[in-house]
């Protein structure tokens, strides 16, 4: 179906774009320019996340201003300044200092989105140590996975997700020497442990003063683990240059203005709810909202209306499911202050954009990026026309393209110049210029990996993309197997891993099945050991046994059972055939089929 292109419409006394004009802006925008909007550290010291978050803005005019509007689970709303978070932040750094961590060594946080959460990074970040956020909906078996693969050295959780997610593989992971239990205290039954530390006491104790130590702005700042199609999650590096990013995309791409009140829905633990939850908003100043509810469409609705929110960051399947809610639930809302929704993690439909329009009366800017990069590339801004189901342009300081490439791996066209305009309409990998000041620097531990990832002067996504001859890109499909549902990335070889420990099961093949309202849904194929039925009792305890493992957000949702997986001749099943069998489509080349 063919959708109109919605037009910029007139302000009605918003303020005016950040960016007026998108091609005047790519002919002049440079990162080098960008970085000068900055403070940096003072005397010279180099460049801190924290400092340019947080102490800049404590130390000024907006000190007074409110940088986190928390919402507790029954609505019950706490305000903290720009001075309290440098206040508390500087309290946590402390207390890292304290328990002689060193800078460099990984934090974890797993927590809910709390006001503890967001001083737990910052004092991180402030304290040079690298801030490694974790998913509070995982299960116990990522969270053992991410800290033994990122030698997490300190842990701030809660006393109620220590219980049920951490107490059972504390032993397993000799190298974590602390857990701080926040927001309540120590678990009796951890009380004669001093690994396990009150941190409400420690903050109690600790100096409210902290000075930065020097700060290079390649150190390590950040490590988020995102999953892959084989092996282990990847733990991808980003420094704390990525501020830079950070501050230009919420200006260009996300229109952030001095006085906005700012709704990103993305947990932390993810790289969304990090770059655009807790750094980009922070570094612009603004007021941020923090909700520590579930997904509920009144509630969203209630948060949007009695806040206030000016702009608006959520993923796709939330705005599905307001779409199911119905057009009467937005309209009984007053939502007037509302002016700029956009969306990221999995494809916008058109429909999605188009509802926006017609019920919220602004249509949603869709935007495209990955952890690796770090922050927003691809999207829709605030100065142009929108194309439903377009990713939208490159950033400025962006150079995108799609590469075409023959039987033999090569770039045919799509690589430079004039070859770049050749590619228009067609279906390719989308890729990216290296560069960029979010750009990671690497996946922990793993050169090879790393350098998989680029080919000569380009980095590649691994997503298949085509761009028309207005330079908006759409998105085609992912060129691996990752399962993207609800906005979440999940490796199906870590799904398959864990199914692979129940007894019953020997051989596992996870894809992601199309689903309209999550994107996708995960489904397991799964062959049983000799001796074991096929029957609802054991599919039921697969599953119960996968969600106790994975957490609900990474389990499967779907479990078949299958005794002739489809197999490479060296052995390896083949997602992409299981895949096609789910669809009802052609498996196309089966030429590498092992005989079954």
């Amino acid at each position: 179906m063919h959708w109109e292109a919605i037009h910029k419409p007139s302000e009605h006394g918003d303020p005016m774009p950040n960016m007026g004009d998108y091609a005047a802006e790519r002919a002049t925008f440079t990162w080098e320019e960008a970085r000068r909007a900055l403070d940096g550290l003072p005397g010279g010291r180099g460049l801190n996340i924290a400092h340019e978050a947080v102490d800049r803005h404590a130390a000024g005019p907006r000190r007074g201003h409110v940088a986190l509007r928390c919402l507790d689970r029954h609505g019950e709303r706490t305000e903290v300044t720009y001075a309290e978070l440098a206040e508390t932040s500087n309290r946590f750094a402390n207390v890292l200092d304290t328990l002689g961590v060193e800078a460099g060594e990984r934090v974890f946080v797993l927590m809910q989105r709390t006001a503890d959460l967001y001083a737990a990074a910052l004092g991180s970040l402030k304290h040079r140590s690298v801030l490694c956020p974790l998913f509070a909906a995982f299960g116990p078996e990522p969270i053992r996975q991410r800290l033994e693969l990122g030698s997490g050295r300190v842990l701030v959780t809660t006393p109620t997700l220590y219980r049920h997610k951490v107490a059972a593989i504390r032993d397993q992971l000799p190298l974590l020497r602390h857990i701080l239990l926040a927001g309540g205290s120590t678990a009796p039954e951890t009380a004669e442990d001093v690994r396990t530390l009150d941190l409400d006491a420690l903050l109690a104790r600790a100096s409210s003063q902290y000075e930065i130590g020097r700060t290079d702005p390649e150190d390590m700042a950040l490590l988020h683990f995102t999953s892959g199609t084989t092996g282990t999650p990847k733990g991808a590096i980003h420094v704390h240059e990525a501020v830079v990013s950070h501050h230009a995309t919420g200006r260009i791409a996300l229109d952030l203005h001095p006085d906005d009140v700012f709704w990103c829905t993305a947990d932390p633990g993810w790289v969304t709810g990090t770059s655009y939850g807790i750094v980009s908003p922070l570094v612009h100043g603004v007021t941020s909202i923090i909700d520590e509810g579930d997904f509920d469409a009144d509630r969203w609705y209630d948060v949007l209306e009695n806040e206030g929110v000016t702009v608006w960051y959520t993923a796709p399947t939330a705005l599905r499911m307001l779409m199911q809610a119905g057009a009467d639930a937005a309209k009984t809302h007053d939502l007037s202050r509302l002016r700029f929704v956009a969306s990221v993690g999995e494809p916008l439909n058109p429909e999605v954009v188009v509802w926006g329009q017609e019920t919220l009366g602004l249509a949603i800017h869709d935007n495209w990026w990955q952890t690796e990069t770090g922050g927003i590339m691809v999207a829709n801004y605030a100065c142009m026309d929108i194309r439903p189901g377009s990713m939208g342009r490159p950033l400025p300081g962006i150079e995108a393209a799609v590469l075409i490439r023959d039987d033999h791996g090569d770039v045919v066209v799509g690589g430079d110049g004039a070859a770049v305009e050749a590619a228009v309409g067609q279906q390719g990998e989308l890729a990216l210029r290296p560069g960029w000041p979010s750009m990671f620097r690497g996946y922990l531990d793993d050169t090879e990996r790393y350098q998989s990832c680029f080919a000569g002067n380009w980095y590649l996504s691994g997503d298949l993309a085509r761009r028309d001859e207005d330079g908006y890109f759409w998105f085609v499909g992912r060129g691996n197997d990752v399962i993207k549902s609800a906005g979440h990335l999940i490796g199906p070889f870590e799904v398959e891993s864990t199914l692979m420990e129940h007894p019953a099961v020997a051989e596992v093949g996870v894809i992601g099945k199309p689903d309209p309202l999550c994107g996708e849904v995960v489904k397991a194929f799964v062959t049983l050991r000799a001796g074991y039925e096929a029957n609802e009792d054991l599919r039921l305890d697969l599953l119960g046994f996968s969600r106790k493992r994975l957490g609900a957000a990474v389990a499967p949702r779907e479990i078949a059972f299958d005794q002739h997986l489809p197999h490479t001749e060296s052995g390896k099943i083949m997602r992409r055939v299981l895949k096609a069998r789910e669809l009802g489509l052609s498996a196309g080349d089966t030429s590498t089929l092992a005989a079954s």
